[in-house]
């Protein structure tokens, strides 16, 4: 069974949505990357190697964002590369992270993610607004 499964083929969609919301007003990249299990001890950690994998370290202005999710080991971190970690407040991850783990609490997933989303848009636009030649640079489909 795939982590993926944890969402309706909608909910995946709800997501992706978000995504394409976020980024439509900045240059940044967000992705969501689900698995079942956490293979390493500290989530953080695991969450870097899915932002490199996933050549999230690669954008030219340095502001991608993942939100990852190990289902099965109840674990989750949100990241942002150095060019947006730089410019937001100082407690901006952990506060989005706490929106989103009030939803998760409740079995609200889907709606847990779309908000950590826009609220990391929010900040993508508001220091990283989309340029005229602005390319998306990553997918924004949910990677497992």
């Amino acid at each position: 069974m795939s982590a993926i499964n944890l969402f309706t083929a909608e909910e995946q969609q709800e997501i992706i949505q978000a995504i394409r919301s976020a980024e439509l007003e900045t240059s940044g990249e967000i992705r969501v990357h689900i698995e079942l299990l956490c293979p390493t001890p500290d989530v953080i950690e695991r969450a870097v190697q899915v932002f490199r994998q996933l050549n999230m370290d690669q954008t030219a202005q340095r502001n991608g964002v993942l939100f990852y999710l190990a289902t099965d080991d109840r674990k989750f971190a949100v990241l942002g590369d150095e060019g947006i970690d730089r410019v937001v407040p100082k407690d901006f991850w952990e506060t989005t992270k706490e929106v989103m783990r009030e939803n998760f609490r409740n079995g609200r997933f889907t709606t847990g993610f779309c908000l950590g989303i826009e609220r990391a848009g929010q900040q993508l636009r508001q220091y990283f607004p989309r340029l005229d030649d602005d390319t998306n640079e990553l997918s924004d489909e949910i990677s497992h």
